[in-house]
């Protein structure tokens, strides 16, 4: 029976022993006892190594490997789905964990919907400390529509990875499914978005559940600093990989919402990154992200292109050769 299927819970980390234990203690916590914790380690140091040898030893559960040298993100996340055995995937980060049902919550969709391939609900949102603001975590899931009116089957399963109402994390999918996607190492940072929006498409069926489980911790160690504002942002990827889709005619309202998120990110990293031409394209071909003019941020980011001319015009640089591509 589905209920008693086998789930691979796949957890990638690097460098964050002090937050993996809550992580860890979570999967091991699940009413639903049928797992195996695959843990990927890409650390720089042997901590998160020493840990797991002297507190999780003698757990047959968990089976950890030392990624050296590093995988980097996309192929550490990859490994572990290759190595997962169970007939279900899911995926939690080392400074996330689930809620004790949280497994069971979403495998028990299958025994309704027997040809269910996705599942995924809500997220608390925490902070570095663990503190639940539960406020701001029914505003996290809103943003992205993941409100009570759309729990069920979804009726256009690619339209909730194109929207991020698929999580980053807390999914549950079926093995062979989540394989055959995998994770691809050629879009940085926004490898999660990608393998959300390609396992959403990629499905017949997706199921949303209105309930809390899993946390979502929000620090600073969650949003990549060193990429944010630059060329290789997250958001600039995200934007490229939404508009070059190819995508059934019924999925392009998905693709403009996407694109009313993406778009006035990316004309704001095109006008600080020397590129003004770039980012005045954008923004004239996505005026309705603007609200065709009725949006101040239109103004704002038309007033850091001009700037942006400006400055280059002084720095003696051609506004015809952007830095970006």
């Amino acid at each position: 029976m589905t209920i008693s299927s086998k789930v691979s819970i796949c957890v990638p980390t690097c460098n964050r022993p002090e937050l993996i234990v809550e992580c860890l203690d979570s999967c091991l916590a699940q009413t639903h006892t049928n797992i195996e914790i695959l843990i990927g380690d890409d650390s720089s140091d042997t901590r998160t190594q020493r840990l797991i040898e002297a507190r999780y030893a003698h757990d047959a559960r968990i089976r950890y490997v030392k990624n050296e040298p590093p995988l980097g993100q996309a192929r550490n996340v990859a490994s572990l789905f290759a190595r997962a055995s169970g007939e279900k995937i899911s995926l939690i980060h080392d400074d996330d964990y689930f809620a004790k049902d949280g497994i069971e919550s979403l495998l028990a969709l299958w025994q309704s919907h027997p040809q269910l391939e996705v599942a995924f609900a809500d997220q608390y949102e925490i902070d570095a400390q663990g503190h639940v603001d539960l406020s701001k975590s029914d505003a996290l899931n809103a943003n992205f529509h993941r409100i009570e009116p759309a729990q069920g089957m979804q009726q256009q399963p690619g339209r909730t990875g194109l929207v991020q109402m698929f999580p980053n994390n807390g999914w549950m999918a079926n093995a062979d499914l989540v394989k055959r996607i995998g994770y691809r190492d050629d879009v940085g940072m926004c490898c999660d978005y990608v393998f959300g929006s390609e396992l959403c498409l990629a499905a017949s069926q997706v199921y949303y559940l209105h309930r809390y489980v899993s946390y979502y911790r929000k620090t600073d160690a969650s949003i990549s600093r060193s990429t944010r504002g630059s060329t290789f942002a997250a958001s600039l990827t995200a934007f490229e990989f939404v508009s070059g889709l190819s995508l059934d005619a019924s999925l392009e309202p998905a693709r403009k919402l996407a694109l009313r998120r993406l778009a006035p990110i990316v004309v704001s990293l095109y006008a600080k990154n020397d590129a003004p031409w770039a980012a005045l394209r954008v923004a004239l071909a996505h005026l309705y992200a603007y609200g065709y003019g009725r949006d101040a941020r239109l103004y704002y980011h038309l007033s850091l292109i001009a700037r942006a001319f400006v400055s280059m015009r002084w720095r003696g640089l051609p506004p015809s050769a952007p830095k970006f591509p």
